[in-house]
């Protein structure tokens, strides 16, 4: 059905849609360079070490190549400089801290770029305290294997983190893996060439306290403890797990070297060297701000979508849980209610526009209803000769109308107005109906409570990949979805393919709403509203047919949510009204806003996160996760295929599923949301249709009904 000049929707929200992606593209991205999360945090073997001068090998800790001839330096005797690798950590960095400050002792803490842009406020303490900072590369990343260019990044994103944290610059380095001087192979040398060409100076070790392998408290005091009375440059850390021995260790470690007569201190005070904090650049200090702003930002965008995953995934598994237990209440009752046929007969009213490839189909399968029935066609404007087919079919009980266009509920108020019976069925242009159908989806108004009936509407052209897809959603919609809605009765939708009414209970509210593209959803929930009933009738079977390309599917997936977009704000007000309406408000627009509007909308960005969650390293938790998510729709797809008597055979395509048809009714939703959020008219997106044949008997026996 058409309806014509409105203003085509715009196409900003395109625009809005893909820089929103990309931002979030590229702070994931930033934060896995960032964090190192691309590359395994591992050191490469160590190797030769012929070109490494005998004055370094066996020189002291710190190391000064800014000139040819390299010089090492340490600290003054009997003193020990206290450093701290891998920081800042905001768990283990304050309690070291605190044990620094309790001994009024002052230490160098090698921080990663990445830490320091997460951490800022840490990197400010630390230099609060009186401490100095130093340069442990962004990513912790093994220098010998980055090369000249891989160094000079990771050095200087350190240096923008250091900037934007608290001001500052600072010309010690200490490569990651590195351990002392005697351990220098030919690629740790031309690293710390390259630092030196930068004007840095190296900081390696001469103790190691080992307190990463957590070998105990005494352990690592022993460790500590410098040997011969001799100076030494000592490592510990201050991140990278559980750093409570560390902690403990200091505490008794601090005071028995003091007690022994020791000066301990940072390593630019101990060695004798100034100048290694230093003010930033103002250029500097702008950059490490933007960088420092956009980490903290990827941080928490990550961490949203995180929780986005564990809440999408709850959720899964509670409607999952919710959905078949109210199935199984739903097949209970459905087994134990009493049938009921009305003596009178009932009316179907099919709207048509552009019908002619399936108009016949249509119409003969009505007259073919074990129900006495008559049929109005309203002819709304059709202009390739829809009209003219019912014509020629001059059959009896058939009523043809023609009316210029209007629209699909302008013509359905018009066979509204010429039906004379109480019961009437509405069904689309394209659609075949089974010979019970009209029996058994008006048995339900015995009930005078029931104001309308949605039957059950199943995919006739389903060979295709697509068509597949297409049968197992309305399998799954209309056998669990429906059945959930009828019990919690808060029934959203009769859909426009079939569906059944007491006539003047829709009369009374102004015939079908105009105001509206999804007109079906708008009528059911004014029926709601007003006090009715809306249940569901699995048996009632009417074959439609699905959109057969990409584009046709996009078209009306894009008019279906967009009208339901409209009738939700339209009856908004249901969730403070009482009865069946308060039950529509608090129950089914709830369901249907998260689970067809909010969680796909953010579906996009689940999935951007998902492929970055493998490319850096959590492949298996992924690869997990989406066969969790599979398995929730798999479970419920074979009950649903069991219940509509259907071959499993078609759910062998579901996981492909998941890589192209749930992205586009992503993007569906998405972009009726920004078509509603910008206020625009959607036209009307008529579809073209091929037709579907009726066979001569046999449609209550479950065949499908062929293609044309």
């Amino acid at each position: 059905m058409a309806t014509h000049h409105r203003t085509p929707p715009p196409r900003a929200h395109w625009v809005l849609l893909g820089t929103l992606l990309l931002v979030t593209t590229a702070l994931l991205t930033l934060h896995g360079l960032v964090l190192g999360e691309f590359h395994a945090d591992e050191s490469t073997p160590q190797g030769p070490a012929d070109a490494v001068p005998a004055a370094v090998r066996t020189g002291q800790a710190v190391i000064d190549a800014r000139k040819p001839s390299p010089v090492t330096l340490g600290p003054r005797d009997h003193t020990l400089a206290l450093t701290f690798d891998d920081g800042p950590d905001p768990t283990w960095t304050p309690q070291i801290l605190a044990v620094l400050d309790r001994y009024h002792v002052h230490a160098t803490f090698f921080v990663t770029g990445a830490h320091a842009a997460q951490y800022p406020g840490l990197i400010r303490e630390i230099l609060a305290h009186g401490n100095e900072i130093g340069n442990h590369t962004a990513t912790h990343a093994d220098l010998r294997d980055v090369g000249t260019a891989g160094t000079g990044v990771e050095l200087h994103t350190t240096d923008l983190a250091l900037a934007g944290a608290a001001n500052i610059a600072t010309s010690l380095v200490r490569p990651p893996y590195s351990a002392t001087p005697d351990s220098l192979d030919d690629l740790a040398w031309q690293s710390v060439r390259r630092i030196g060409a930068d004007g840095r100076l190296v900081v390696l070790s001469d103790l190691d306290s080992e307190d990463w392998q957590r070998p105990g408290v005494d352990k690592i005091i022993a460790n500590a403890t410098p040997r011969d009375g001799h100076s030494a440059v000592l490592l510990m850390h201050d991140a990278g797990g559980d750093r409570s021995q560390t902690v403990a260790a200091l505490d008794r470690f601090l005071p028995a070297m003091r007690a022994a007569g020791w000066q301990l201190d940072t390593v630019s005070h101990a060695v004798g060297i100034s100048d290694t904090n230093a003010v930033a650049e103002p250029q500097t200090r702008f950059g490490g701000w933007l960088l420092v702003a956009a980490v903290q930002l990827s941080d928490w965008l990550t961490a949203a979508l995180r929780l986005v995953l564990l809440v999408a995934s709850a959720l899964a598994v509670l409607r999952t849980i919710m959905v078949l237990i109210v199935t199984w209440i739903h097949v209970r009752r459905a087994r134990d209610r009493p049938l009921w046929t009305p003596e009178e007969s009932v009316t179907v009213i099919v709207p048509a526009y552009n019908e002619k490839a399936g108009i016949e189909a249509t119409v003969r399968s009505v007259l073919a209803s074990d129900h006495p029935v008559w049929v109005i066609v309203v002819d709304d404007g059709s202009t390739d000769g829809t009209a003219e087919v019912v014509e020629r079919l001059n059959l009896r009980r058939v009523v043809l109308i023609r009316q210029a266009n209007a629209g699909k509920p302008a013509a359905l108020n018009t066979g509204l107005a010429a039906a004379r019976t109480d019961l009437v069925v509405m069904v689309d242009g394209d659609t075949v109906l089974e010979r019970g159908t009209v029996r058994t989806v008006v048995s339900h108004f015995a009930d005078p409570r029931v104001g309308a009936v949605s039957g059950n509407a199943k995919v006739g052209n389903r060979g295709g990949l697509l068509g597949k897809w297409q049968h197992i959603e309305y399998v799954i919609g209309f056998n669990l979805d429906r059945r959930m809605y009828d019990v919690l009765e808060c029934m959203p939708t009769v859909p426009g393919a079939i569906g059944a009414f007491r006539r003047d209970a829709v009369l009374a509210l102004g015939g079908i709403p105009t105001d509206t593209l999804a007109e079906d959803t708008d009528l059911t929930m004014a029926l709601e509203r007003d006090g009715w009933r809306v249940v569901y009738e699995q048996q009632a079977l009417a074959w439609t047919e699905a959109p057969s390309t990409l584009g046709q599917l996009w078209k009306q997936r894009y008019r279906w949510c967009y009208g339901t977009l409209q009738a939700v704000w339209k009856h908004r007000r249901a969730i403070l009204e009482h009865g069946p309406a308060g039950r529509l408000g608090r129950r089914g627009i709830p369901y249907l806003l998260l689970f067809q509007v909010a969680l796909p909308v953010l579906g996009p960005f689940v999935d951007v996160a998902a492929i970055f969650g493998i490319l850096t390293g959590d492949g298996v938790p992924a690869l997990l996760y989406w066969l969790a998510f599979l398995a929730m729709q798999l479970i419920p797809a074979v009950v649903a295929f069991r219940l509509d008597r259907e071959p499993l055979r078609p759910l062998l395509v579901l996981p492909l599923q998941q890589f192209v048809y749930r992205q586009l009714m992503y993007l569906v939703v998405l972009q009726s949301v920004m078509t509603a959020l910008a206020g625009a008219r959607l036209p009307w997106h008529k579809l073209t249709r091929t037709g579907l044949s009726v066979p001569t008997t046999g449609l209550d026996e479950g065949r499908t009904p062929a293609k044309r």
